[in-house]
Order: structure tokens, then C-alpha cells, then sequence
């Protein structure tokens, strides 16, 4: 079988890997119009899955989240795990708008511990906060991971080709399965109205004694990474296209994690201000298969893409189902030959 995967990111490199795991005997292209600048690589790639994530019923959804948590553990647990960008993290979120705003239905019952704050840990930041919790997690540092994952790739015999899509259709002619891991580009190339992009600023800032993240309510965060790295953020710009730095954002992200964390800004210092356009889907994540054809020609057409802020989140949960999707397809398409 020919497999095509359209996307760079972690969405089709992860998509690429899951391919690979279960069917081993597959010719395997990957397209992306660039595989050094995507919005993977702007990512902090905390794993906090937002309350509003959501796939095609809460089922599902629950298995994409799990199935990625367990993907990115095991390879916590491999010696090469500091390679590939993975390792466990701890850290606070911290509010006053709600109680609710410091739970999290997908995370509460996944992580190994989620417990409401102590009073004396109010005291490790700035500001009167009313509500908190502490909770360990992972972190996926892209930067990392995504040229780990095209190793891995390499390895296995995938080829990875620096084109720009245009058409799906047209691929139809020539690969037995597409696997549609655009993100944002999924806009023009399906005609998916319902996908629009969500700005997002960060600043990288070197502070290596920075080893626990925190969280201001949503909007302010502080998160190390690997190499004393740390991401401070951030916004969120809806239907905003403006990939150029904002001075007058990165001013206000640093005073808003200056006053939650004082030293993160002074001591620290901000190495990158980085843009990212997030693939935002005002339905659910699109995850669905279908047949494309091109005159007397079809394929499998299989969609990833719409993830929003949570792509590097759950990649591989959602790759994993979509590969399954595919499989299934693939199988009803034989048993009616």
C-alpha cells in the first residue's frame, strides 16, 4: 500500500510513526511545505488538555487524551527519552474568577497526582490567589521531539519531501491512503469553514532555575522546558492571521508573569518572541475518513487536523484513532472485492 501524509508537524510526524508501528510493509511519503517552522515548534508543549477539548463524543475523547499520555510516558521511560524531548513535570495553577477554573475533567483522573493547593503554597508566587492546584504531568519540548521523530522515521524508510499540497484530490492518482495532517492549511485544502486561526505569542526566556511551571488563571503561564529554557505566555487572538511579534503583547506578557513570578523577567533573558497561527476548529478535533476520487482513480482520505492549542497534547491519541480509521476502511473497501 502507498500512503501519503500531508503535514510536518507533530500531527503527521505522529501520524507517520503510529502508520509505521501498524503496518510495517507500507510505502511511506510525508509532504509539508516546511518541516523546521510550524506551529509545533512554537508550543511550550505542556500536556494540560483544556475542559472545552473535544472530539465526536466524550468516549472518544477520553481515549485520544488517554492513548496520548500513555504514548508520551513510555517514551519518558526510554534511555533516549532526553533526545526525543520528553520527561515529567509538576507545577500550579493558580485563580480568582472560580473554583472551576483549577479542575479539569480530562486531567483529574489521568495524571498521577491532582490535589487541590496547600496554604502555605500559595506563598511561592505573587498575588492573593483565592483557588489552586498542583499537578504532575508531562512536557514535550517539539524542538526536540519533531527531529527525533523524522530520525525515527528515516530509519524506518519513510521519505520526507519538502512540497506544497494544492490539491488532495489530485493525490488520489497515485496513493492508496492520504493522511490529512494540515492544521491550518486543512482551511483551503477541505474547504473547512469552520476552521479559523487562533494567534498565539510566546517569549522564550533562558532562567535554568526555573524547574516548576505555574499558571496564573489561563492567560499567564510559566513553563520550563529542557536546556534552562523556559516559555512565557500568552494569548490567545481569535481569527487573527498576524504572525508578527507584537511588542506591545511581549510587554504585557512580561508583566503579567513578572507579577506572578518576580525574577522569571530581570534575571532572565528572553531569547525568542515567537508567533504561532493555532489550528482552531469551532466544531470538534476533525478526525474522519472518507473516499476521495480523481476521475477513475480513489483512495482512503483520512482527516487529522483541528487540534487548536492541543496538537502536541494529543497527537498521538488522535493519530492512533485516525490510523484505525484508515485500517477499518481499507478492510470493508477488500471484503466487498
Amino acid at each position: 500500500m502507498k500512503v501519503a501524509v500531508v503535514g510536518g508537524g507533530i500531527i503527521g510526524l505522529t501520524t507517520a510513526l503510529q502508520l509505521k508501528n501498524e503496518l510495517r510493509n507500507v510505502e511511506l511519503t510525508i509532504f509539508a511545505s516546511d518541516f523546521d517552522d510550524t506551529v509545533s515548534h512554537v508550543a511550550a508543549g505542556l500536556f494540560r488538555i483544556g475542559s472545552s477539548y473535544s472530539g465526536p463524543t466524550e468516549q472518544v475523547t477520553r481515549e485520544w487524551i488517554r492513548d496520548s499520555y500513555e504514548y508520551y510516558d513510555d517514551i519518558r521511560k526510554y534511555v533516549d527519552a532526553s533526545i526525543a524531548g520528553v520527561t515529567s513535570i509538576s507545577g500550579y495553577l493558580f485563580a480568582n474568577s472560580s473554583p472551576d477554573t483549577v479542575k479539569n475533567r480530562w486531567m483529574e483522573n489521568l495524571v498521577p497526582i491532582y490535589r487541590r493547593v496547600k496554604d502555605e503554597e500559595f506563598r511561592l508566587v505573587e498575588g492573593n490567589w483565592k483557588y489552586g492546584s498542583f499537578f504532575r504531568t508531562l512536557i514535550t519540548e517539539c524542538n526536540l521531539h519533531l527531529p527525533w521523530a523524522r530520525e525515527k522515521l528515516n530509519e524506518n524508510g519513510v521519505k520526507l519531501k519538502t512540497m506544497k499540497i494544492d490539491s488532495l484530490k489530485e493525490l488520489a492518482s497515485h496513493w492508496d491512503l492520504i493522511m490529512n495532517c494540515t492544521g491550518l492549511g486543512a482551511r483551503s485544502l477541505c474547504n473547512d469553514k469552520y476552521l479559523v486561526a487562533m494567534r498565539g505569542q510566546v517569549l522564550k526566556v533562558k532562567a535554568p532555575w526555573v524547574k516548576t511551571f505555574f499558571y496564573g488563571e489561563l492567560d499567564t503561564y510559566i513553563i520550563p522546558g529542557f536546556n534552562g529554557m523556559v516559555t512565557l505566555g500568552g494569548s490567545r487572538n481569535f481569527d487573527c492571521e498576524n504572525t508578527k511579534v507584537c511588542p506591545h503583547e511581549s510587554a504585557a506578557i512580561s508583566e503579567r508573569c513578572r507579577g506572578l513570578l518576580p525574577g522569571v523577567i530581570g534575571k532572565g533573558e528572553v531569547v525568542q518572541e515567537l508567533v504561532g497561527l493555532r489550528p482552531h476548529r469551532e466544531r470538534n478535533v476533525r478526525v474522519e475518513a472518507e473516499w476521495i476520487f480523481n476521475g477513475s482513480s480513489k483512495a482512503i482520505l483520512v482527516h487529522n487536523y483541528g487540534h487548536g492549542g492541543y496538537g502536541v497534547c494529543t497527537a498521538p491519541g488522535t493519530s492512533k484513532y485516525a490510523v484505525k480509521l484508515a485500517r477499518e476502511m481499507h478492510k470493508s473497501s477488500v471484503a466487498k472485492l
